[in-house]
């Protein structure tokens, strides 16, 4: 599975991509300069189980290290993996 990013100045979105289809979507938007909001993910239904929905979020939380950024999770989806997931919280804006 691949995962793209498409960043502009307002916002942007991972993408999952497998065997040519979409499996997945995060949709987010910069709130400033050295922070962004998840605000939204979705998954193919095709796609459900596998796992696609957290790898989006693990996009999303390198890309943020590797840039210095941290990240709002407003999406439900992407709450909960912080929620769940302890060791991703050093890019959680507090």
């Amino acid at each position: 599975m691949e995962i793209k990013q498409i960043n502009d100045i307002k916002r942007g979105y991972f993408e999952a991509i497998e065997d040519d289809k979409q499996a997945g979507k995060m949709t987010y938007t910069w709130a400033g300069d050295a922070k962004f909001i998840i605000d939204h993910t979705e998954v193919n239904e095709e796609f459900n189980g596998k796992g696609v929905g957290k790898k989006l979020v693990m996009a999303a939380v390198d890309y943020a290290r590797n840039n210095g950024l941290k990240i709002i999770p407003l999406c439900p989806f992407a709450k909960s993996v912080f929620d769940k997931t302890e060791d991703i919280h050093d890019v959680l804006f507090r």
